[in-house]
């Protein structure tokens, strides 16, 4: 078996602060796994052995190191060494072998072989979840039938095309992958993670990613939670967070949302802390778990009706702050507040202008109740806030509508209300109840139905490419429009988003 797991043509004199010692231990190491497995055989295989005739055996069946090792996996009978994983009472044990782990880590070399060599046949490690600790040990170099994941020898890791990671598990898994500087593992978990990224799981994984030093990582959250700043601080992961990433979040000038949502979301998260306090959660307790954070919610830059519906009758500020801040509101002579005045600035919305030139009562284009659609696709991530229309040619005039995204024929948003055009060929906004997040190299489709008596601009000279910004995007006809919009002419001008 040593013969087969480190072949002649491999090196193991490979360059090490403790070469010699750790060469000797491994192959010290080979020997142990060797004389642990016992291979029953039979009379007749023996005969066969001898004999020199080819023998059915656990070798034979696996030819390649790769299918040996997966055999090896968490397999108990093999292991040289094991590990307690997890809080006393909470433990598991699980079987590894010295050698694999020593190959793909230096954090496990030197616990094995190095300066800091324990001599434990069973390691305790308390902080790190058994199954996160267990998906590492295959990216080491363990494979489970349907893991793809293959041995990396000697300081080269060789990527699988699959590894078994989970959304209940990554956060552990990229905690264990980082301690024990497991770089392939770790950035498949933040490769994961990016991936999976949304406005729901966006706070917490914004906390994580600071805590594991994760720039990009970090920056993706940021873009996600201040253009749905709405949705990610209403999430259940919002009242996750620690309070050093809460008073983080609240002095974030680009979160794109009402201070009321804010200050909503705010007494949610002190709820949650009271709780994680063992605390009741009483006016007293929720000030007194928030501190100095609640002095970042800018209270003044509400309405004054949004202020004395919510955080006036709130019972968090005192009798004097409430009172200083209606004062603040409708005096001439303005009592000195704690809390920020300024209003956030928020993000600016880009607009994706894909006619080059606009015209009217040619075509006599109507719409009653017709479709107008077309598909897009950019080459990064973004987040669509919503349509710009054109109006009436002929003056003032209102219009009912219904805005929609699509990918693959599923709705993302969609949103039921009236705008007013002016009779000029200026485009119009109108909005989804929440920007939606869009993700690059797919197509999506957006439509509009109008409703309304009066004859309307339209578009010309359509562009199937335009760049705006850093974004490009790419514009295709859509089986949904019935009304005549497509590339080269029509409805929807532009695209509003987020970048």
């Amino acid at each position: 078996m040593a013969a087969e797991l480190y072949p002649a043509s491999i090196n193991t004199n490979l360059p090490n602060s403790n070469g010699a010692a750790v060469s000797a231990a491994r192959k010290k190491s080979i020997i142990q796994v060797t004389q642990t497995v016992t291979v029953p055989t039979t009379t007749a295989t023996q005969q066969n052995i001898n004999n020199n005739i080819e023998t059915t055996s656990w070798q034979s069946t696996h030819p390649t190191l790769r299918e040996r090792n997966a055999l090896m996996f968490n397999n108990e009978h093999m292991a040289d060494v094991h590990f307690i994983v997890g809080s006393p009472g909470e433990s598991q044990k699980v079987p590894a072998h010295k050698y694999v782990l020593a190959v793909g880590s230096s954090v496990f070399g030197a616990m094995f072989y190095g300066d800091l060599a324990e001599g434990e046949s069973e390691i305790h490690i308390p902080d790190v979840e058994p199954a996160a600790f267990l998906i590492m040990l295959k990216e080491l170099g363990y494979k489970k039938k349907h893991c793809f994941a293959v041995v990396r020898v000697y300081f080269r890791y060789m990527y699988s095309d699959e590894i078994e990671l989970e959304a209940d598990t990554v956060l552990a898994t990229l905690y264990a992958a980082k301690k024990y500087i497991v770089p392939a593992l770790a950035k498949a978990c933040v490769t994961f993670l990016e991936t999976s990224l949304e406005a729901k799981n966006a706070c917490v994984l914004l906390s994580q990613s600071r805590l594991f030093e994760e720039p990009e990582l970090t920056q993706r959250c940021w873009e996600v939670i201040d253009a749905q700043a709405e949705l990610a601080l209403c999430s259940e992961g919002f009242c996750e967070i620690d309070l050093q990433t809460l008073e983080i979040i609240l002095r974030r000038e680009t979160l794109n949302t009402r201070e009321a949502v804010v200050f909503r979301a705010v007494l949610e998260w002190a709820v949650a802390e009271c709780r994680r306090q063992g605390l009741a959660a009483t006016s007293r307790n929720k000030r007194a778990v928030l501190g100095k954070a609640l002095y970042l919610v800018r209270l003044p830059t509400m309405t004054l009706e949004e202020f004395a519906d919510g955080a006036a009758q709130s019972d968090v500020l005192t009798l004097e702050e409430t009172h200083d801040i209606f004062l603040w509101y409708t005096a001439a002579n303005k009592p000195k507040l704690e809390f920020p005045l300024a209003q956030r600035a928020g993000l600016t919305p880009q607009r994706c202008h894909r006619f080059q030139s606009s015209a009217y009562r040619s075509n006599q284009w109507r719409y009653r109740g017709r479709c107008d659609s077309i598909q897009f696709a950019v080459d990064k991530r973004i987040f669509i806030a919503g349509l710009g229309l054109y109006g009436s040619s002929g003056g003032k005039a209102e219009y009912s509508v219904k805005i929609e995204l699509k990918r693959q024929g599923a709705t993302l948003a969609q949103n039921l209300t009236k705008f007013v055009s002016d009779g000029s060929s200026s485009t119009f906004s109108v909005w989804f109840e929440h920007p939606v997040q869009v993700e690059q190299d797919t197509f999506y489709t957006v439509s509009a139905v109008l409703d309304g008596n009066e004859l309307s601009y339209f578009g010309q000279e359509g562009m199937t490419e335009v760049q705006c910004g850093k974004v490009t995007f790419q514009y295709q006809c859509s089986s949904d429009s019935t009304n005549g919009t497509g590339v080269q002419g029509g409805q929807i001008p532009e695209l509003v988003f987020y970048a």
